[in-house]
């Protein structure tokens, strides 16, 4: 079921509330990476060429419902007024009567700023007192915060309840491509799952069975799977409560005729550190002692041949400890041959995200989403409160 989207409105002369992901790493006051802020501006944009007045609104880290100023977004203003060339007001609060009137004051084509909804516990709590404070505010809801739309928070799903809600062109992208990718997959269809546990990911392993053709597992996860097929694992990471959920999947695969790799071969070190000495083992086992810490070579091999002919391809975490550069080579060489696939490719999850942004490929993939709980869920099946609240 489809969006309703800003597509569907004509904004002008209308305050429009826009719920963004402005969460961005700041150092002492400087923003250090604004794709968040970069990946909201044809939404705003659009919204501004059309006329509209523009309340914006986002969370900050966590501050716990406390007015604390580490967290305020007046440090993102100017910001904000340089990348959208317009002139940017800065709220003091989030709610209330000053806030309401400058609201009421905004000119078509200014944003009103509003400070961090995370000052307030009702945001999280879903308040429906708060909601409908920050409903007043505007005449439309404009949701473009994907990153967030797996919270049923006041400020992405309550305030629906009191405004007519649309989704931003940034949500609309990550909705249409996740539920092409879960709904009706070309084929053969490949996901590659990594990152470090079985526990974080198991849920997005089961939701796929149904839907790929094959499973590439790696990452630190790779060996609670290892170990139950009895291979040795030497130091390797093992989730011992996963064991039987790792047997199971393994056998309802086998089962389905779905295809699972696991690392073939292994880059080992003596100790989980940056410095440590990688060393080559071309062999599935991991030698007594060792810790795998990246796939080998023969591995890689295996991911190519299986992402040549590849129609849709999922990639949701890293293949091994990919932020050691000692240890990134398996993962930058899976990140390039998703990127060179020729079928539709995305990337969802926070580690696999950074890892395309680290070896600059995000622009060669055909969708890098910008939520990774999000991502997640969705991969995994869930209902998106933030998404079920603009349904048509």
């Amino acid at each position: 079921m489809a969006v309703r989207t800003i597509k569907d409105i004509d904004p002008e002369g209308k305050r429009v509330l826009v719920r963004v992901d402005f969460n961005v790493p700041l150092r002492e006051g400087i923003i250090t990476d604004d794709t968040r802020m970069q990946r909201a501006l044809p939404t705003l944009k659009n919204l501004l060429e059309r006329g509209a007045s523009l309340i914006v609104m986002s969370h900050l880290g966590r501050p716990g419902g406390e007015k604390k100023p580490e967290f305020s977004l007046s440090q993102l203003k100017d910001h904000l007024a340089k990348i959208t060339g317009v002139k940017v007001i800065m709220a003091p609060d989030v709610i209330g009567a000053e806030v309401e009137a400058l609201a009421n004051n905004l000119k078509a084509g200014e944003i009103l700023l509003l400070e961090n909804t995370r000052y307030y516990g009702e945001e999280t709590k879903n308040d429906p007192d708060f909601s409908a404070k920050l409903a007043k505010l505007g005449d439309l809801y404009v949701n473009d915060a994907f990153g967030a739309a797996h919270r049923a928070h006041a400020s992405t799903e309550g305030i629906t309840k009191y405004l007519p809600s649309y989704a931003g062109l940034l949500m609309e992208k990550e909705c249409a491509f996740f539920d092409k990718v879960l709904e009706n997959p070309e084929k053969p269809f490949i996901a590659i799952i990594g990152g470090a546990k079985v526990s974080s990911k198991i849920a997005v392993l089961e939701s796929l069975l149904e839907k790929a053709d094959a499973f590439v597992i790696g990452g630190g996860m790779a060996y609670t799977f290892m170990k139950e097929q009895g291979k040795t694992i030497g130091n390797s990471l093992v989730e011992e409560e996963f064991a039987v959920t790792a047997r199971s999947f393994l056998t309802k695969a086998e089962s389905a005729g779905v295809k699972v790799l696991l690392p073939l071969d292994h880059i080992v070190a003596d100790t989980f550190s940056e410095d440590a000495t990688p060393e080559a083992v071309d062999n599935v086992n991991v030698p007594d002692g060792k810790l795998a810490m990246d796939v080998g070579p023969k591995t890689v091999a295996a991911v190519g041949e299986l992402l040549s002919n590849a129609k849709t391809v999922v990639w949701n975490g890293p293949m091994g400890v990919f932020e050691f550069d000692s240890f990134a080579k398996g993962t930058l060489d899976v990140a390039n041959m998703v990127a060179d696939c020729a079928g539709t490719t995305v990337v969802g999850g926070g580690d696999s995200v950074a890892a395309v942004n680290k070896f600059n490929l995000a622009d060669k993939i055909d969708h890098v989403s910008t939520g990774g709980g999000a991502s997640l869920e969705y991969l995994e099946g869930k209902a998106l409160p933030g998404v079920v609240a603009l349904k048509e």
